[in-house]
């Protein structure tokens, strides 16, 4: 049984569609043991509680250096054995350190089809802005293995969701979020749990 550790920053409706997938036995071979949020008080920590899952909290505003930062999740990851740790919306952007200390054992998904609408800067709703933007009539999302390229590394699983002529950036993501980030996340988590995906070349393969 794999020890998921899920890195948190707000509401936690990501990791609300992780506890219930494991709890309905989408999540095969693995289980959440602790959360670990950047910030005091979100509602994410609440979650957590109410499911009997350990939390942590390392307040982002107590560092100045990110890589300072950094090496204090690294090492609560460590600490906690983290076999698989999950991006669920988490706000700071971790340097190399913890890439080098759990390489292609981070996920995170992320509101678009990647490489679309992705990288520095396309985060929460300014992601779905700039897709409404350009008038896509696709979008959706990708869960991806984190590496120290922001949004970079090799794409697990997509899905995409229709835009809508009279959609705003709230009601497209609201769709992306019931329609694909809460059903391939527990997906992607799943099948790592099951020794199921495989890089070759970097890009990954689910066997």
């Amino acid at each position: 049984m794999k020890n998921i550790v899920v890195l948190v920053s707000g509401g936690g409706t990501n990791l609300q569609a992780l506890i219930d997938a494991e709890k309905s036995g989408i999540i095969k071979g693995g289980r959440i043991t602790c959360v670990i949020s950047s910030k005091e008080g979100v509602y994410a920590l609440e979650r957590a509680s109410q499911n009997g899952i350990k939390s942590i909290v390392i307040p982002r505003k107590d560092y100045t250096a990110i890589a300072d930062y950094t090496r204090a999740v690294t090492d609560a990851l460590i600490a906690e054995k983290a076999d698989l740790v999950v991006y669920a919306g988490f706000m700071t952007i971790l340097d190399e350190q913890v890439v080098k200390a759990f390489p292609y054992k981070m996920m995170n998904v992320h509101p678009a089809l990647i490489p679309s609408f992705c990288g520095k800067g396309f985060y929460g709703l300014h992601v779905h802005e700039a897709a409404l933007e350009a008038g896509v009539k696709l979008s959706g999302a990708t869960v991806h293995f984190v590496t120290e390229e922001c949004d970079g590394g090799p794409i697990i699983l997509q899905k995409a969701v229709p835009v809508e002529n009279s959609d705003t950036p709230e009601t497209l993501q609201k769709r992306i979020m019931e329609q694909a980030e809460w059903k391939i996340l527990p997906e992607a988590v799943s099948l790592f749990c099951q020794d199921r995906i495989e890089i070759i070349d970097g890009k990954a393969y689910v066997k």
